[in-house]
């Protein structure tokens, strides 16, 4: 994208007369945590599903923002039953000896977005703070937003009427049969329902939701706040898996309709989550982690161009100034991410961003980290009207067709309350670590580099 020199200059001077450089220290996000104020959500977002220092500094915001702001979840870009099992542990509620253990459900790809250093540490962290707290102070939990988890939703579904109501789980794994005969494929079904192969199974998925929800009165108060947790986590379940049958039918109608399903299923999640924590007296507050490309302003990006939205957009027309969004952007260094759907974890090289592009232009500011805030107008929000390039890196990366692949047109200061810039990355260390992510990906000079 073309920019003059001169106009690259006055952005330059104005990002680096507003920005505030982060050294390390505990005081680095007093300004973000002032901007958050009393509202209910902080979204903080990651220019990659794999770079460590994402995953480090929205760790220790969140901290900040449970200890002294009083949040009481976080939700994250997982599957609903995977973040469960992590918030009974978090909670005191579950036999995992560990956090590891408690990552264990986290077994589809990409396994490293959950299961990697930072997050085995925030998770102890979390379960140290919440066993400090008074016997009957509420405890901080963790969610998953995401609705990839079909099977896995089904059978936490069915473990929970096993044990609440033997006779509502001989219909519900009844009507649940259904899906048996695609082995657990759900791209599979979708494929089979998409081109009319087979008949769906939407009239059963939702049969399933409607009567659990008809009986929620019954089953969520048989035992006190427990009960209505496990009830909350049962219904989720069926929600998702209603969401997640129709998801996969779409996959293959085009790409709008299944983004925009996903992205109403993590909103609708998110306000459940609300409404059931509100439920038990207080008004709570949540910080949610996902990808930039879910969490700032769809509207604010080539995606409004195309219909697409999505959860910073929902939030934000829900919640209005009760929601800050927070981006993260990196300029170059190296990242955890695969080649192909379902390939293990490398250790890959971020080439420098683009001429043309935030990350770019952030670059040439010359402060290795820094924080932007961008809210209520001001000269940095001004200069960062845009549009310009910038880079989205996902579970898979492909530098050799980085511009048409990993770069849209943004309008930074629409799209975020906040921008988080650190100018050199690492690649998030996976707790399982094969040996592509060992090695790390050569130099691009390789073999005429060595």
């Amino acid at each position: 994208m073309d920019m003059s020199t001169a106009n690259l200059n006055i952005m330059t001077d104005t990002v680096r007369e507003t920005a505030r450089a982060l050294a390390g220290e505990t005081s680095d996000y007093d300004p973000l945590l002032k901007l958050v104020g009393a509202a209910r959500f902080c979204l903080l977002g990651e220019a990659t599903h794999g770079t460590h220092e994402f995953y480090r500094e929205r760790a220790e915001i969140t901290k900040r923002l449970i200890a002294e702001k009083g949040f009481a979840a976080v939700a994250v870009e997982a599957d609903w039953p995977d973040a469960f099992r992590v918030n009974r542990y978090v909670r005191g509620m579950s036999d995992d000896k560990n956090a590891d253990a408690a990552l264990g459900g986290f077994k589809r790809f990409p396994t490293w977005m959950w299961r990697n250093r930072v997050v085995l540490d925030f998770i102890e962290w979390l379960r140290a703070y919440n066993d400090a707290l008074p016997a009957n102070a509420q405890r901080v939990g963790f969610y998953g937003l995401d609705l990839y988890s079909l099977y896995t939703s089904i059978e936490a579904v069915l473990g929970y009427l096993d044990k609440i109501d033997p006779q509502a789980a001989k219909r519900a794994r009844y009507r649940y049969s259904c899906f048996e005969h695609f082995g657990e494929n759900t791209q599979a079904y979708g494929y089979a329902t998409s081109f009319g192969m087979t008949e769906p199974c939407e009239r059963e998925v939702v049969t399933q939701l409607v009567e659990l929800r008809r009986r929620a009165a019954d089953y969520a108060a048989r035992d006190g706040r427990i009960a209505r947790d496990e009830f909350f986590f049962a219904e989720q379940n069926a929600r998702l898996v209603k969401n997640a049958e129709e998801y996969y039918r779409t996959m293959f109608r085009g790409r709008v309709e299944s983004w925009n399903l996903r992205d109403r299923h993590m909103a609708e999640t998110l306000d459940a989550l609300i409404a059931h924590l509100d439920a038990q007296g207080t008004q709570a507050k949540v910080a949610v982690w996902e990808h930039n490309s879910h969490l700032g302003d769809a509207r604010a990006t080539y995606m409004a161009d195309y219909g697409e939205l999505n959860v910073g957009q929902l939030v934000r027309q829900r919640y209005g100034r009760e929601a800050v969004l927070v981006g993260f952007t990196t300029y170059t260094g190296t990242v955890t991410a695969a080649s192909n759907w379902d390939e293990p974890a490398e250790r890959k090289r971020v080439r420098p961003a683009l001429s043309g592009s935030y990350e770019a232009l952030f670059h040439e500011v010359g402060l290795p980290k820094f924080l932007l805030s961008l809210r209520d107008g001001g000269e940095a929000a001004s200069a960062l009207r845009g549009p310009l390039l910038e880079r989205a890196i996902g579970v898979i990366y492909l530098p050799q067709t980085e511009r048409q692949s990993h770069y849209f047109d943004a309008r930074l200061s629409e799209q975020f309350d906040a921008v988080v810039h650190l100018d050199e990355t690492h690649a998030l260390e996976p707790l399982e670590r094969h040996a592509l992510w060992e090695t790390g990906e050569p130099p691009e000079t390789f073999p005429t580099g060595m």
